[in-house]
């Protein structure tokens, strides 16, 4: 595993790197421009950024404006108040036009630690896939993270994208020549046993739960699904064929974030047992980062629970 870095960061660096490229590229924040690190980008480009307060609404609103104006806005704030206050404003300002404006989700998840259960944000993936034509993505490292905002950049339409407030280490720069592309899943491990579908900081731990089963002589596949809506469905059907059981994980609710998004594929294409490891819908509780998420099971071992029940309902 490489350089350990949160994936806010990464995103603070990528908006400032790809400015000159792309002059259209305007950001907004909502009062935590040193949270969501855009402010290094306000300090760069002063011209292009607009603090509009603790006013999340109304920031979603001036974004789609600025879209109508030819402008690439991305719009920040805590991942709570993106998918959560403004959700009216995403979907009918942003969405329901089509309009090109990209919702930054910051602190997102039982990672945000100490912040507690209001801000630990485990439903912001089930609310932005509910919204018809939105994308949704959450890069599990910085390099990726870093290849996102470029794919996002380049993507013309409405789209979620959640960052991490806790710095995580880096694996996708070990892929041979790694291309992220939106919508398109990545196998981290090869596997035939079980396939562990992971998305955000579950990535790291998936990794960590397939070296812990390969001392059991399992051989788990881990795959990186950075891209909740659109699924990778042909990724997650190729895996279900192979390995005959499936355990997703992500730091979000159960219900409606990447777990049923891949139950839904599989039972449409291929049934084959599907276990979900998540938040069990429950709220957070405030504590370190790294206690809270062992203290709801969001671990290497509580994935590795998961998959010895997947392998005995595959029989």
């Amino acid at each position: 595993m490489g350089e350990k870095i949160a994936t806010r960061q990464a995103y603070g660096k990528a908006l400032i790197d790809l400015a000159e490229q792309y002059p259209e590229l305007v950001v907004l924040d909502a009062d935590l421009a040193s949270a969501t690190k855009t402010d290094g980008f306000a300090k760069a480009y002063p011209d292009r950024f607009f603090d509009m307060g603790i006013a999340e609404c109304d920031m979603v609103g001036v974004a789609a404006g600025l879209a109508t104006c030819g402008k690439k806005p991305f719009a920040n704030t805590f991942a709570m108040f993106a998918a959560g206050r403004a959700f009216e404003q995403v979907r009918n300002s942003v969405a329901y036009p089509r309009l090109n404006v990209k919702v930054v989700g910051s602190h997102g998840g039982l990672s945000v630690g100490e912040d507690g259960a209001t801000h630990q944000c485990c439903e912001d993936f089930a609310t932005m896939r509910s919204i018809p034509g939105m994308v949704v993505c959450c890069p599990c490292d910085g390099n990726e993270m870093t290849q996102a905002v470029k794919a996002l950049m380049d993507y013309d339409g409405p789209a979620y994208l959640r960052l991490g407030r806790l710095a995580v280490e880096t694996v996708t720069d070990a892929v041979p020549d790694y291309k992220f592309e939106l919508g398109k899943g990545v196998t981290l491990r090869p596997g035939g046993d079980v396939t562990i579908i992971a998305v955000g900081l579950m990535v790291q731990k998936a990794l960590a739960a397939a070296e812990l089963l390969a001392q059991e002589g399992i051989d788990a596949r881990v795959i990186d699904m950075h891209t909740i809506k659109p699924l990778d469905e042909k990724l997650v059907v190729k895996a279900a064929w192979e390995t005959g059981c499936i355990v997703t994980t992500e730091e979000h609710n159960v219900i409606g974030g990447l777990g049923e998004a891949v139950c839904a594929c599989v039972s449409a294409q291929h049934p084959v047992p599907v276990i979900r490891h998540g938040v069990e819908d429950v709220f957070g509780r405030s504590g370190k980062a790294e206690q809270v998420l062992e203290h709801y099971g969001l671990t290497a071992q509580g994935i590795v629970e998961k998959v010895r029940k997947a392998l005995e309902l595959k029989g």
